[in-house]
């Protein structure tokens, strides 16, 4: 089937075969269903095929609205259009707010909704020669590819790897955008449910109702809206993985549904009775100190020592910084890749820079400074005017020549320096931690040209 399909999901026959000779005249290929069920099972088949999912917001087996979330989860790539007879702004906006393309009004013209979907066929053409660019880029998720040398990261990586052949469950602790997940997804590669599915949840991405469902699913009927039968990820993941990120903020009401999906491998889905069995293996990651949230009563202690059988801390870049160079060329020459640059290299200054920054954002932030840097790059190499402000700080005057300045003028003039680069040049932030008012500190700002 050619990478030119739509999917039109109708209950209405007639309209069903005059948009669909349309969209045939403009050159695309047309699947047809009648309602969701049909839908998703044709969706399920031609993912790499459907580039468009044109859908009627109200059908037999559901609503558009809710089963949009759906339509992503199984196409991630493809962008979804709905229809409606009766339009609503309100339908509108929150259509938008979930991730539709648009949102259109039955009976508008032809030459509208075909200009409707050619842009959105093109947004989904563009997404997925990204995705192929990123996945001929990226290594593969192994603990061989870990980019960085440094002690901790070693440490951190042996200790991962003699747990991942293993079923045990696995903690891993650390701060936010340090790399949890990497490690996470490595584990699973390591270990012999490598050829079965890794699903990973971010727990603090979805209030607790819609959490409970994402889980662990639920069944038709169980509340207003179960149209149909829900899988939830926890079967997504049977035999795999499931990759718990920021289990710390998992409701206290959920983490009893876990605690037993632990210690039975089996859960009830939402409106059932009949428990179902699954093989999963837990990974669980966190940023906060949950044997301290356990002591004091807002972490189950016995979820806890349930997750934390075997624990790895991932260390923050900041501690690692040797790894800050090999990171930095990989980001560099990779969004050169990607956003097809002629980057061969940076000045000595800026790696200097980037030596120098405290990355409270750890890896992450590192990936996006130099994406940020490569975007704005104009030459084959990356300079230091390419970077943030923050970053520029130390790149004026001559600091050796200041260090070696005692005056009370000069290190008052390196202390303010100092705080500004490590709040990221946040004056409020950085006037309250040199305990001065922001009106002094703008006029030392100014007085000392920083």
């Amino acid at each position: 089937m050619p990478h030119n399909s739509v999917l039109l999901i109708d209950d209405e026959n007639n309209l069903r075969q005059l948009l669909g000779r349309v969209l045939e005249l403009e050159g695309y290929t047309v699947l047809t269903a009648s309602n969701a069920h049909r839908g998703l099972e044709l969706l399920r088949e031609h993912t790499q095929e459907i580039l468009v999912v044109l859908s009627d917001v109200k059908l037999p087996d559901g609503h558009g609205l809710s089963l949009l979330p759906r339509y992503k989860a199984v196409a991630p790539l493809a962008e979804v259009i709905l229809m409606t007879a009766f339009g609503t702004i309100a339908d509108g906006v929150q259509a938008m707010k979930s991730g539709a393309f648009d949102y259109l009004t039955k009976g508008d013209s032809d030459d509208q909704l075909v200009v409707v979907v050619e842009r959105a066929a093109e947004k989904a053409r563009l997404q997925r020669r990204v995705a192929e660019l990123e996945k001929q880029l990226a290594p593969q998720f192994t603990f061989d590819s870990m980019i960085g040398s440094s002690a901790p990261l070693t440490q951190a990586k042996a200790l991962a790897l003699r747990v991942a052949p293993t079923n045990s469950t696995v903690l891993l602790e650390g701060p936010t955008g340090s790399g949890k997940e990497l490690f996470a997804q490595a584990i699973h590669a390591a270990s012999g449910r490598r050829s079965k599915p890794f699903v990973a949840v971010n727990c603090s991405a979805f209030p607790k109702d819609l959490l409970e469902s994402e889980l662990f699913g639920y069944r038709k009927g169980a509340f207003t809206g179960a149209l149909t039968d829900k899988r939830g990820l926890m079967e997504e993941a049977n035999g795999g993985t499931l990759f718990l990120d920021e289990i710390g903020e998992l409701p206290l009401e959920l983490q009893a549904k876990l605690l037993r999906v632990l210690e039975t491998q089996s859960f009830t889905k939402i409106g059932d009775t009949k428990p179902i069995q699954v093989n999963v293996r837990i990974v669980a990651a966190t940023n906060r100190n949950l044997r301290q949230e356990a002591e004091e009563g807002h972490f189950r202690s016995d979820l806890y020592y349930r997750l934390a059988v075997f624990t790895v801390a991932v260390p923050p870049l900041n501690a690692r910084r040797e790894d800050i160079a090999p990171l930095a060329e990989y980001f560099l020459h990779f969004y050169a890749a990607k956003l097809r640059k002629r980057l061969r290299g940076m000045e000595p200054q800026v790696l200097t820079q980037l030596q120098r920054h405290d990355w409270r954002g750890n890896v992450r932030e590192l990936k996006n400074v130099l994406e940020r840097a490569a975007i704005l790059a104009d030459t084959d190499t990356l300079t230091v005017d390419d970077l943030p402000t923050e970053f520029q700080y130390f790149a004026t005057g001559s600091v050796a020549n200041e260090a070696s300045d005692k005056t009370l003028r000069a290190l008052e003039k390196r202390q303010i320096r100092a705080v500004l680069q490590e709040t990221g040049g946040n004056k409020m932030e950085a006037a309250r931690q040199l305990g001065i008012g922001t009106k002094t500190l703008y006029r030392k700002i100014q007085e000392y040209g920083l």
